[in-house]
């Protein structure tokens, strides 16, 4: 099983799932470039997928099970179309459709407050927006620090690296899948999940009432046996 991160976190948020998982599979934890213990440079444009692709073939994995968090649903859907997939589960990802003026409107203030160099307001905004109401205050300061870590990396980066874009097409992607929507995510996060699933071909859509756009570090031990079941 490989777990990937969302792009407001690290490998960290599935510390609380580490445990249970690895009593029944070999767990793979990363951190792609700039977030957590992963230095935010590179020699040429590359890819999250890539880099993770590399990895499994250094480790001699041909197919895993393919755990994802928001941004993340697109590596392993990368993954997934290059063979490297038998099973993925895809919490709250991010589809095609167009961006929502809620979504726009919460990037812009990201960006309003990175211009700044106010990285610690920049990722309590991300908390703010992202938890549901079941996170901890353990969780809410867990978060914010791994989102500051990648902003103060990915800001202190010179040159940045350049990351290739990989055009997706889900129908074409015949993996089983369990895709899971937050009732208390944003919409736009919301109808991304439901559009995915809808375009998936071997789908299965789950909505949480109670979560947020982290479920992961909202309810964790739910998460967990939600991956045991379904894995």
């Amino acid at each position: 099983m490989v777990l990937l991160h969302s792009t407001a976190a690290d490998s960290g948020m599935w510390d609380a799932q580490w445990e249970a998982l690895s009593e029944r599979f070999r767990v793979i934890k990363v951190d792609f470039r700039g977030y957590g213990r992963s230095p935010y440079r590179a020699d040429g444009p590359y890819s999250d997928s890539g880099d993770v692709a590399r990895l499994l073939a250094a480790l001699e994995i041909s197919r895993a099970a393919l755990v994802s968090s928001s941004g993340a649903g697109k590596v392993a859907l990368e993954l997934a179309a290059a063979g490297l997939a038998d099973r993925l589960v895809l919490l709250n990802p991010i589809s095609a459709l167009p961006p929502t003026p809620d979504l726009r409107a919460y990037w812009d203030e990201e960006e309003r407050l990175l211009e700044q160099g106010d990285t610690q307001g920049a990722a309590e905004l991300n908390a703010r927006t992202l938890l549901g109401p079941e996170a901890s205050a353990e969780a809410w300061e867990r978060l914010v620090a791994m989102q500051r870590h990648a902003f103060e990396a990915q800001l202190a980066a010179d040159p940045e690296p350049e990351q290739v874009e990989k055009e997706l097409s889900p129908p074409a992607i015949d993996v089983p899948a369990l895709v899971v929507a937050g009732g208390h995510d944003l919409p736009y996060f919301a109808d991304s999940a439901r559009h995915l699933a809808a375009e998936l071909p071997r789908a299965r859509l789950v909505e949480l009432e109670w979560a947020g756009h982290l479920p992961a570090l909202e309810r964790p031990e739910e998460i967990s046996a939600l991956l045991l079941d379904y894995l």
